[in-house]
């Protein structure tokens, strides 16, 4: 494996690099919920905002939907997803979430995985009120998001999350809690519901051997070990997760368009 430097490298991009395929916050298991509350069918047109390695597109593509648009920002991002699924009917868009340039009510289903945690607070409205303006009325939106729990944390101990987190992945996330997720979305017009959690266990030994298989895990660990970049990196992203592992989660939310 070609050895380079990531100290400045978001954390999910160093993961996906090291050969982790599952770069979710709620793991396989959450996604896999997310996907199957949608419920996909031949005659919808489905879009996600930054499908990333397309773990979920290829779940979502297995149900042969009409239709399938990945957008996403990252370039090297969209070039290796239209090689992947080159022999599928999915189209993939190098843009903005926010503005998709997609049709007004054109679409059925629309998700997002890891990617609204990323964002300040006024982006993640752009982007909810985005999905909300492409759905068609009663049309499914769908997130799996980093969470913050209990809803009534103090603030102090919020912003101490928040700005771990920042440090640690080099993204400036800022994960809401449960009751502020639910707010985020029916302040654009939709109505949650279901809502589902999980551990954030994203580096867990137990979950990367749930999510990857005991042979990939080994791969994944290998990798590292030969990257001594990529294992700073890992090494800060674990600690800071085991840190607030008991005031963070996962969590996914299927709301409808009213």
């Amino acid at each position: 494996m070609k050895k380079e430097n990531f100290d400045k490298e978001h954390g999910h991009w160093i993961l996906a690099k090291m050969g982790k395929k599952v770069l979710r916050p709620g793991g396989r298991e959450l996604t896999k919920k997310l996907v199957s509350a949608l419920h996909v069918s031949g005659s919808d047109h489905v879009v996600e905002f930054a499908p990333g390695i397309g773990f979920t597109a290829s779940i979502v593509l297995s149900q042969s939907p009409a239709q399938y648009t990945g957008i996403d920002s990252n370039e090297e991002a969209i070039r290796s997803l239209r090689s992947k699924f080159r022999k599928s009917n999915a189209g993939f868009i190098s843009g903005n979430a926010a503005h998709s340039g997609l049709a007004d009510n054109s679409q059925d289903k629309v998700y997002g995985e890891a990617m609204l945690t990323m964002h300040a607070d006024h982006r993640k409205e752009e982007i909810v009120r985005e999905a909300h303006r492409i759905l068609k009325p009663g049309g499914l939106y769908a997130i799996h998001e980093l969470g913050i729990t209990p809803d009534d944390i103090g603030t102090e101990e919020k912003a101490v999350i928040q700005r771990d987190l920042a440090q640690s992945i080099r993204v400036n996330a800022r994960p809401l809690t449960k009751t502020e997720w639910t707010a985020l979305l029916e302040k654009q017009g939709f109505e949650v519901k279901h809502i589902y959690t999980n551990k954030m266990h994203l580096l867990h030994i137990g979950r990367m051997i749930q999510d990857e298989g005991f042979i990939r895990t080994l791969k994944i660990g290998y990798n590292i070990l030969a990257n001594p970049s990529a294992r700073r990196r890992i090494s800060e992203m674990r600690q800071t997760f085991k840190k607030h592992e008991k005031d963070m989660n996962a969590i996914v939310v299927i709301a409808q368009k009213k």
